[in-house]
């Protein structure tokens, strides 16, 4: 089973909508996940064009007036997966991650937050975080696609677009409304 790993979009706060290479990315997957903060539930309905959709509640998701769980577990051939927005201080940190993982009792467990792409195995846990096709940070717009066969489990990470500094893009268009 194939499954398209997604999160951070920020619809439509911090971008017009996600990359048409998202889509062309996950044209063959069974399934979407979503690790939160899609802020407009189009997202939702824009990727179920491709595949059933599973999402939770990101930290920006509450003020954008959306009610979702947050946090979902997925069986697929016997991995557990687990998908939570991974809201968490510091920042993306993987103790926390795999202390998440196995409260959950999951064998994976996705999530967002960071805007940054990560794989980490750690001890009998994979932890993985797709990183944002929309407003990366200090890395390249991302998704990852996450390949389930019996106990094979293989992720990769696909660049969706340029790396994109935002402060600089808030600049330049700050910059074009001021002539």
């Amino acid at each position: 089973m194939k499954i398209g790993l997604i999160s951070d979009t920020h619809i439509p706060n911090r971008s017009a909508k996600i990359p048409d290479k998202v889509f062309d990315i996950f044209k063959d997957v069974d399934l979407i996940m979503h690790a939160g903060d899609l802020c407009q539930l189009s997202v939702i309905e824009d990727l179920e064009e491709i595949a059933p959709v599973v999402a939770v509640q990101g930290n920006m998701d509450a003020f954008n007036g959306l009610n979702l769980s947050k946090t979902k577990i997925t069986t697929v051939e016997d991995i557990r997966i687990g998908l939570n927005h991974g809201y968490i201080n510091p920042r993306g940190d993987t103790q926390q991650l795999y202390y998440m993982a196995k409260e959950l009792d999951v064998n994976i467990l996705v999530s967002g937050h960071t805007h940054v792409p990560m794989i980490e195995e750690m001890k009998d846990v994979l932890l993985v975080n797709p990183g944002s096709p929309t407003v990366p940070r200090l890395s390249d717009p991302s998704v990852m696609v996450l390949d389930v066969n019996g106990k094979d489990i293989g992720v990769e990470v696909f660049k969706v677009g340029n790396p994109v500094c935002s402060g600089l893009q808030f600049a330049q268009e700050k910059l074009s409304n001021e002539k």
